[in-house]
C-alpha cells in the first residue's frame, strides 16, 4: 500500500499541472513560480474583450447530466417528505384541537403548517423547474 502523503502529493502535482497557463507563444519557455510576461494583446489596445464562443456555451461537462440527475433525485425526495409532512401537521391539528382541546397549541401549529406548505409549493415549483433541465441536458448529450 502507498504512503497517503505520496497520494496527496500527487494528487496536487497533477492539478497544478491542469491549471497550469499556456506560455506567452510559441517556443517560449515558463519557469516555474514566475508568471510570463504579456505579450502584445490586441484586445487590451482597444480595450475590448473577446467575444464569447457561443460553442462553449452549449457544451456540457460529461458528468453534469449524472450530478444533475442525483440533485434531481434529492429535490424529489425533499419533496416526497415536505408532503408527508403537511400531513402528519394535519393530523396533529386535529389532533391538538379536537381531540386533546389543547388551543393553545392550535396557532403553533397552524403557523408550521402554513411554512411547511410555502416550502412544499416552492419546492415543487424547483422540481418541475430543475426536471426541464435535466431533459435538456439528455438532449445535449451525445
Amino acid at each position: 500500500m502507498s504512503d497517503p502523503r505520496n497520494v496527496a502529493h500527487d494528487k496536487k502535482v497533477k492539478q497544478e499541472k491542469e491549471h497550469e497557463k499556456p506560455a506567452a507563444g510559441p517556443g517560449a519557455k515558463r519557469k516555474k513560480g514566475r508568471e510570463p510576461v504579456a505579450a502584445a494583446d490586441p484586445n487590451a489596445e482597444t480595450g475590448s474583450t473577446p467575444a464569447p464562443d457561443p460553442a462553449a456555451k452549449t457544451e456540457t461537462r460529461p458528468d453534469e447530466l449524472e450530478k444533475s440527475v442525483g440533485v434531481l433525485s434529492k429535490l424529489k425526495e425533499m419533496e416526497f417528505h415536505s408532503r408527508a409532512n403537511i400531513e402528519t401537521l394535519a393530523g396533529l391539528t386535529l389532533t391538538i384541537e379536537d381531540e386533546l382541546k389543547q388551543k393553545e397549541f392550535s396557532e403553533p401549529i397552524g403557523a408550521l403548517y402554513s411554512a411547511q406548505d410555502a416550502f412544499q409549493t416552492k419546492i415543487a415549483a424547483l422540481v418541475e423547474s430543475y426536471e426541464t433541465k435535466c431533459a435538456s441536458l439528455k438532449e445535449a448529450a451525445p
